[in-house]
């Protein structure tokens, strides 16, 4: 599978299970590369009761990446 190349750090309902790794450029040059049903595991607690990702299915960031998380990010 290809790596998904994304200006925003992002988790979607439509990739869990899929084993997509993503690739992020931030506005401030900073690049990190994440397995994205590795991310939803750590998340997904949080994800589940956020207004963003029970409405449009997608939790996004095009800043920087949610702190519970960083250590996931290479």
């Amino acid at each position: 599978m290809q790596n998904l190349q994304s200006k925003r750090f992002v988790i979607r309902q439509s990739l869990i299970g899929k084993n997509q790794v993503i690739e992020v450029t931030f506005k401030n040059g900073k690049q990190v590369t994440y397995n994205h049903d590795e991310v939803y595991e750590v998340m997904k607690s949080k994800l589940d009761t956020m207004n963003c990702f029970i409405k449009y299915k997608s939790y996004t960031s095009s800043t920087s990446v949610p702190v519970s998380v960083r250590e996931l990010m290479s």
